[in-house]
């Protein structure tokens, strides 16, 4: 259909059919009276706002208005649910960051809902497949997405942010869609949405194992990459953001009008109302736009120049011209790398978080690969201006802020370097514990650093080990199961020739390959599972488990299923394959974790009594009952540890500053592949414990033991004693 385009007026006096507006806020603000329409681009000559009805047929109205880089103007009688993009046309120039097309459809970048998806068709491109130097005249709008005007309006009935301290936290990290849509007890229509994740069965079994968190993987409106969608795949994980503001339509129950607003707001207020805070995964350090060759979505055909970061340009020294190229720097793998020291690409990241804690009620990000966002130019700067303007926002700085402290770069891996307040995801703790339980730790001393909290990594700058989000897999990598299960990726079904995917998974398969009908084995692979369970579970630090591990879900080997939306990647619901055991292994460590402060204290231990006369807050045991000596911590046969923690005091105080007493408790984890005797520390503080967890079927829960008794440990197992 031909577009229709409106006049400004025709005679002397006539109010125009689009308002002047205003330059701020930028996006589509709906009013009765009328919708705001605001949106960067700097460098452009003109602007239309197109409009589409519900038959598609679109109207231009072009914006006269624009200020500080910015075009605007309101228009009468819109309603909530209208679509709408923008055409931009300027100078047509890549090389110096000018792909200005007008005939190609612009998502807003400020747009709160987005309606339909994309076709990697040629007309989606804006240069020309043919001659690349040249524009693509296409239209793009039958092959591309629009934005929606949304009404914000939402009753929170009373809904206020948690602010639950990270001492008390527990982390599990789900794919919105993946985590119900297998779930039987979730309404069939509600299943893969955020509906779905909000049914009473899934908040039910989140409070039952003990979650107070849900990292959520990207549901900013993503879109696949062209070359996955041409090869029948997609992209199942969601890190290709498109529209920083919008939930994600796909993962909606309900219509992609504007509707997937309220009911992901519904679902933070039903999880809320559980006690379960909703941390988003966001990606902000690249797009869905890609490299050069990728398609014209939105910012491309807004400001590419400002806001993708570009190669360094080449200054001739004789004539002391600059020669510019068409190439991104890219530090993302992903072709391009969002510009955070443009002031406009740091206004929208600043004010997307500010949208999603003041309006959509989140309570912390999760930034994926944050090095990127780092950089003053091209070095990393941790005074850089993302970080300076989130840890001076009032708004921001007092939410959980995480980091994936890596990019795709040599020099972007900033694990322990991050500054105050940020968390991070503690990858050394994933190898270290990894290794301990397949027995290829050279010494325990990595361990014990890594289940005391890290200090190696965070005591130096005043953090706490709670600045380290422990992890054993992430949504990246093999699951638990899989961990005792393959020694090698299968990513086949990736169309990638198994080439992609990590080689480095610091997994054992205990001598099969795969599943397994021996009964032997797949008891074995259960404990050593259960193990490394308990351990996350009951170190020093923010504990985060990945979705169906608890339960042993399996990937069947794959250890990247980025563009598995199907079976391999959803998480399983039915009992007959389940690792039930390992739930409530994870369950109990949980509950005791919870329970007790000795096992989330926010103190770092500090190896000497709390008070005069009393033990000492934390001693590492030998297996002979005493006190582990120096030439201990270099012994590369000692696969036993124990881990004795004092509740009697705390060394933090409580609320009101009170002196807080807790059991003691005397945790082992052995790796060896024999079975350990071991005696039980002579002391003047603990004469009795109980075994309140084990993966050691001779030394069930209730069992009593005494100071300086000998046990028998069995050969790769956690038994954790509690003062009686």
């Amino acid at each position: 259909m031909q577009p229709v385009t409106s006049a400004m007026w025709t005679h002397l006096g006539q109010r125009a059919k689009v308002w002047p507006g205003r330059n701020w806020p930028l996006g589509a603000t709906w009013s009765a009276e009328s919708t705001n329409f605001a949106v960067y681009a700097p460098n452009a000559t003109e602007c239309w706002l197109c409009v589409f009805d519900d038959e598609d047929v679109e109207t231009r109205h072009q914006l006269t208005e624009q200020s500080l880089g910015i075009w605007h103007g309101a228009l009468p009688d819109i309603a909530p649910g209208t679509r709408y993009g923008y055409r931009v046309d300027g100078p047509w120039d890549p090389a110096q960051g000018f792909r200005f097309n007008p005939a190609k459809l612009l998502l807003d970048p400020y747009a709160l809902a987005t309606s339909g998806t994309i076709r990697p068709e040629p007309p989606l491109f804006g240069y020309d497949h043919a001659d690349p130097t040249q524009r693509n005249e296409a239209d793009s709008a039958p092959y591309t997405a629009r934005s929606v005007v949304v009404d914000p309006s939402f009753d929170w009935q009373g809904d206020t942010p948690m602010r639950r301290r990270w001492r008390d936290t527990v982390i599990y990290e789900l794919h919105v869609k993946g985590f119900t849509q297998l779930h039987d007890r979730v309404p069939e229509e509600l299943r893969g949405t955020y509906a779905g994740l909000s049914s009473p069965a899934v908040v039910d079994y989140l409070r039952d194992l003990g979650v107070t968190a849900v990292e959520l993987l990207p549901v900013h409106q993503y879109f696949s990459e062209p070359a996955l969608l041409d090869r029948g795949t997609s992209n199942y994980w969601g890190y290709n953001t498109i529209s920083y503001f919008s939930p994600d339509a796909g993962y909606a129950a309900s219509d992609d009008r504007g509707q997937q607003v309220a009911e992901f707001k519904e679902m933070v207020r039903t999880l809320h109302a559980a006690g379960i805070e909703v941390i988003l995964d966001v990606v902000y350090n690249h797009t869905a736009e890609g490299g050069p060759s990728g398609p014209t979505i939105s910012f491309r055909g807004l400001d590419d120049r400002g806001f993708y970061k570009r190669v360094k340009p080449a200054v001739d020294t004789a004539t002391g011209t600059t020669a510019y190229d068409d190439t991104y720097w890219d530090v993302t793998g992903c072709g391009n790398t969002v510009d955070t020291n443009d002031p406009l690409a740091l206004r929208l990241i600043l004010d997307s978080l500010r949208y999603w804690v003041t309006e959509m009620h989140v309570d912390g990000f999760r930034f994926d690969l944050m090095s990127a966002l780092t950089r003053t130019g091209y070095d990393i700067d941790m005074n850089c201006r993302l970080l300076v303007a989130i840890g001076q926002d009032p708004v921001l700085r007092h939410v959980k802020l995480i980091a994936e402290p890596w990019d795709a770069s040599m020099d972007g891996y900033l694990v322990g370097r991050m500054p105050p307040p940020w968390t991070e995801w503690n990858d050394q703790y994933r190898d270290e514990i990894r290794d301990f339980w397949r027995n290829h730790s050279p010494n325990v001393r990595t361990v014990a650093t890594r289940l005391a909290g890290s200090s190696d990594l965070y005591a130096d700058d005043g953090r706490s080990a709670y600045n380290s989000i422990n992890f054993i897999t992430a949504h990246d990598g093999f699951t638990a199961r899989d961990l005792v299960t393959y020694e090698h990726k299968h990513n086949e079904a990736n169309g990638e020739d198994n080439r992609d995917g990590t080689d480095n998974n610091r997994s054992w398969n205990l001598g099969h390959e795969g599943e397994s009908d021996d009964p032997a084995l797949v008891a074995v692979r259960r404990r050593q599972l259960a193990n490394m369970m308990a351990t996350l579970c009951l170190s020093n630090g923010v504990p985060m488990i990945t979705a169906g591990d608890e339960r042993g879900r399996t990937q069947r080997g794959n250890n990247n299923a980025y563009c598995q939306d199907n079976e391999i990647s959803w998480v399983d619901w039915r009992p007959d394959d389940a690792w039930l055991d390992v739930y409530e292994i994870t369950k109990a460590a949980l509950r005791l974790r919870r329970e007790h402060p000795a096992l989330r204290q926010r103190h770092w231990f500090e190896g000497r009594p709390a008070i005069a006369g009393g033990p000492k807050d934390l001693a590492w045991i030998h297996p002979s009952g005493r006190e582990m000596a120096d030439d201990d911590w270099h012994d590369p046969n000692l696969r036993t540890i124990g881990m004795f923690v004092s509740g009697r005091p705390l060394r933090a105080p409580g609320r009101h500053g009170e002196q807080q007493v807790d059991k003691s408790f005397m945790l082992w984890f052995n790796a060896d592949w024999l079975p350990t005797s071991l005696s039980l520390p002579e002391n003047d503080w603990v004469q009795t414990g109980e075994v309140v967890l084990s993966t050691d079927f001779r030394l069930p829960v209730g069992t009593q033991v005494r100071a300086g008794d000998r046990i028998a440990l069995g050969r790769r197992t956690v038994v954790v004693l509690r003062e009686v």
